[in-house]
């Protein structure tokens, strides 16, 4: 059954068509809902389309990384259930998991979007900011929607009250230190077209992936690819020129 959908979806890309009517280069609709755990020190929820996402931002306070004694420290993980999706397995994280992890810590973390040096309380202790990503539903494009609900949770994140070295998170006084706003927009190549925010059925039939991380003023923070072929010069330039276009229209629904 995968490979007729598979095979469907190629043939309709050749069209010069999707299965849902969209354009290429056009994102599904997105929906941003901020503070939705009043438990966790931010949090947010993003629907684009029928992908849902929910971040969590927790802190603690411990030591520093002894190569980076100056910083606060930074761990985003990711939990995919067949809860959200029949083909996620309970257990331990699985490729797929630790691969959205990976590409929204690092959406996070190239932008610099946290003063992570802001974060130094003292010479023995630093905040530590875990963000957890937990899909409800998956139709494709985690990566986008996990970066999304990631940068939302953490520009409303609130710091709990530290004193007498103790946390005390009934109260919370500021925002984290942030510096920068990224946004990743991710697109596939299908049967040699590009496809910009890829459904489940579209990531399946896909031979290379593209995701393009850019800040507020517009420059390129990260960029990571997947899948087993590659991009020509010309598709490199397109997505390139489409990412610094769609993160536009994406930041707005940040207003």
């Amino acid at each position: 059954m995968m490979a007729i959908d598979m095979d469907y979806v190629r043939e309709v890309a050749e069209k010069g068509a999707r299965l849902d009517k969209r354009k290429f280069d056009e994102f599904r609709n997105v929906e941003i809902e901020t503070n939705i755990i009043k438990s966790a020190e931010g949090s947010a929820q993003v629907r684009l389309g029928n992908t849902v996402v929910i971040a969590g931002v927790k802190m603690s306070v411990g030591v520093p990384f002894e190569d980076r004694p100056d910083e606060g420290v930074l761990m985003v993980g990711a939990e995919l259930t067949p809860l959200a999706d029949p083909e996620f397995e309970p257990g331990p994280p699985d490729i797929r998991s630790i691969e959205v992890a990976r590409v929204v810590d690092r959406t996070v973390r190239e932008s610099k979007m946290i003063d992570l040096k802001a974060l130094k309380i003292d010479d023995k202790a630093v905040w530590i900011v875990n963000v957890d990503l937990h899909v409800m539903n998956f139709d494709g494009n985690l990566i986008d929607a996990g970066s999304l609900a990631a940068v939302a949770a953490l520009a409303t994140a609130k710091i709990p009250k530290y004193e007498n070295g103790k946390v005390n998170y009934d109260e919370r006084f500021g925002a984290l230190p942030i510096t920068a706003m990224p946004i990743s927009v991710t697109s596939v190549k299908v049967n040699g077209k590009l496809l910009l925010d890829p459904s489940k059925p579209e990531e399946n039939a896909a031979d290379a992936r593209l995701t393009v991380s850019i800040k507020n003023d517009g420059n390129i923070c990260s960029l990571q690819k997947g899948g087993i072929e590659g991009f020509t010069v010309e598709e490199l330039h397109k997505m390139l020129q489409t990412a610094g276009e769609k993160q536009k229209e994406l930041r707005a629904v940040f207003k």
